[in-house]
């Protein structure tokens, strides 16, 4: 048995989520034996959704804030090997996402690109474990989307012979796995998670989000509102597709409003709806036959968007968070990319063509060794 460890800062830029497994293991067997979360500072954390736009010396910026970035890596995987007693010549290698401030596969010239920051040197360096990062971009090379990533780990975590399954994680971004009876497997961005819901909590009441979705749950959805932001052209595009906050922002959000007189908690309850909304057309669009819908990420807490999902999907499919499954909602991405460090170690294909659109499947990543 091996030691991975899997490192995520995802859209909503809340924090970093770190986990601690053995591998190989078989599927539906990953579990993680420890698990910490730090926050972004705040300095971090402005300086990182600055960089999702441009900027003035954006290159000096990019560069100082993945170091920055780095040191809350560092911090992460020192509390792990801390919690659980092992020194870092026991881990084979930490597989780290790094932090997503431009995603524009196939766009400008037919390849695009996506930027995570990430300075996997470093990190290598103050952890002394061989660092695999840079996931994405191997599959963009290849015609891919490059996005999303996690399907393959949850075919190999959730999926269940004989009955569709439905996987929803709800980050800044929402994406959806699809896993048919048979073992076919679908995954693609459905639309914003957290990140308007994020937004629009901290705008009007100075709070990082709302939290169980109580501040949602005391407005009224606002029908021609609501009707305005699905009428957005992503929701209809088929998959393969991908998106992030160089779509879903501050800008897209405050275009919409400027008809709209609607009051902030209906605007709140609008968002919660439009994230319930567009994940449940896409998948009775998609896969109309699931059964069981589990959902992860830091949306699986909103209790009201978890309650408008259930009804929405009633009597259709189940809405259950994945510990029901067996994992943490907070974890699964984290162990996704300790999954995929293993797979880069292993020289394996860590991409799904079929998810993602790339020619082929690609071993993802770049190693940088700790000596």
């Amino acid at each position: 048995m091996a030691w991975f460890i899997g490192l995520m800062s995802g859209t909503s830029l809340d924090g970093v989520d770190g986990v601690l497994a053995q591998a190989p293991l078989g599927a539906g067997s990953w579990r993680s034996q420890a698990h910490v979360h730090r926050p972004l500072g705040n300095t971090l954390r402005a300086d990182l959704l600055a960089l999702n736009s441009g900027g003035v010396d954006e290159l000096h910026r990019s560069s100082l804030a993945a170091n920055a970035l780095v040191e809350v890596y560092t911090q992460v995987v020192t509390d792990l090997l801390s919690a659980s007693g092992l020194a870092p010549s026991d881990i084979v290698a930490v597989g780290a996402h790094g932090q997503t401030v431009r995603h524009r596969p196939g766009e400008f010239d037919g390849v695009g690109y996506t930027t995570q920051l990430m300075n996997g040197a470093l990190l290598a360096e103050r952890c002394g474990i061989d660092v695999v990062c840079d996931f994405r971009s191997r599959d963009v090379a290849a015609g891919g989307q490059g996005a999303p990533l996690v399907p393959a780990f949850h075919a190999a975590s959730f999926a269940r012979p004989g009955a569709p399954v439905a996987v929803l994680n709800v980050g800044g971004i929402a994406n959806l796995t699809l896993l048919g009876p048979n073992g076919e497997v679908l995954g693609f961005d459905c639309g914003p998670g957290n990140m308007l819901m994020d937004l629009w909590c901290q705008r009007h009441q100075g709070r990082a989000y709302d939290a169980s979705g109580q501040w949602a749950a005391s407005g009224q959805v606002n029908a021609a509102l609501l009707s305005t932001l699905l009428g957005e052209p992503f929701f209809q595009r088929p998959p393969p597709k991908s998106t992030g906050r160089d779509l879903f922002d501050a800008a897209w959000l405050d275009h919409r409003l400027t008809a709209q007189a609607v009051e902030t908690r209906d605007v709140m309850a609008t968002l919660a709806e439009l994230t319930a909304r567009s994940t449940v057309q896409a998948l009775q669009r998609h896969a109309p036959d699931s059964e069981e819908l589990l959902v992860c990420g830091g949306g699986a807490f909103n209790t009201h968007l978890m309650s408008r999902l259930a009804s929405l999907l009633a009597p259709q499919a189940q809405v259950r968070s994945t510990a029901a499954a067996g994992m943490p909602p907070d974890q699964v991405e984290a162990m996704a990319f300790a999954w995929l460090a293993q797979a880069h170690v292993a020289r394996q294909a860590g991409n799904l063509p079929a998810v993602t659109g790339a020619a082929g499947p690609r071993v993802l990543g770049a190693l940088y060794p700790s000596g």
